[in-house]
């Protein structure tokens, strides 16, 4: 089962300039003004205390974000806003379809990229690879199903667990479900994979916790086709050193420089 682990690169800053230069918008919903006010708060202090670099190792949430790919996280987006920021900065609710990064609730020593598929007071349930939420089955043209062979617990979810899961996964099919459906609680969101058959999601760990939370993906601001093993290492290994200065040109992926990443809105 493949993981969406994304390991945190060197300091975000050396590649604000990139980002910032290319005039891209983080999110259509934004006003201007927002817009403006995280370009000028990115310009005064360029750290990673508003973005941060992370590279994707695995494919589990392809083709949405491919192994390989380099993305900026806003951090600022699901920041809790202050009596007057909250009228100036870009802070927004998780909203269904967004894609978020945030950390491994069974280890936080490692982030992870999901979408988000439910919301607190959400019913979540899965026949026949089919996600159904509240009573409907909802739209995901993102989704893909990779696999041929169908899975008694992957794919007709709740159910009996017919391998090994974390203890979270444990606790909310315990305590969390009803009616064969599982209710996403106060402060925690359900979580899964584009890759739908080869992603370790909330079906095998359970909830997200809210305060585990880091920010929503900006932009791709480099992908290059390199194997899983030499991305999860948080510093590059001679191998991966030595095919950068030999296929650099060749491997980058160039058609996905600078691509804004954006949730699929939900339309219930």
């Amino acid at each position: 089962m493949s993981t969406s682990t994304s390991l945190p690169e060197a300091d975000a800053s050396n590649v604000i300039k990139d980002v910032l230069a290319s005039g891209a918008s983080t999110d259509g919903h934004r006003s201007a003004l927002a817009e403006w006010t995280v370009t000028a708060l990115l310009l005064l202090f360029g750290t990673t205390t508003l973005v941060q670099a992370f590279v994707i190792p695995t494919g589990s949430m392809e083709d949405s974000l491919l192994i390989g790919d380099h993305l900026l996280v806003d951090k600022l987006a699901y920041a809790p806003g202050g009596s007057i920021s909250k009228y100036i900065l870009p802070y927004s609710d998780i909203k269904r379809g967004d894609i978020i990064v945030f950390r491994w609730p069974t280890d936080i020593k490692f982030t992870f990229v999901k979408r988000v598929i439910g919301i607190p007071g959400d019913r979540i349930r899965i026949e026949n690879r089919k996600v159904y939420r509240n009573g409907k089955e909802i739209e995901e043209p993102y989704k893909y199903h990779k696999d041929d062979y169908f899975d008694s617990y992957r794919d007709n979810f709740p159910s009996e667990p017919n391998t090994s899961v974390e203890a979270g996964a444990k606790t909310m099919l315990a305590n969390h479900t009803k009616n064969n459906e599982i209710v996403v609680p106060d402060n925690a969101y359900f979580a899964l994979g584009d890759n739908r058959d080869r992603s370790l999601d909330s079906r095998y760990w359970g909830f997200v916790p809210r305060e585990n939370i880091i920010g929503k993906p900006l932009i791709i601001y480099w992908s290059y086709d390199a194997p899983t093993h030499r991305l999860q290492s948080s510093t590059p290994t001679a191998e991966h050193v030595m095919d950068l200065g030999k296929n650099f040109f060749s491997k980058t992926r160039w058609s996905r420089t600078f691509r804004l990443i954006k949730g699929y809105p939900s339309k219930d």
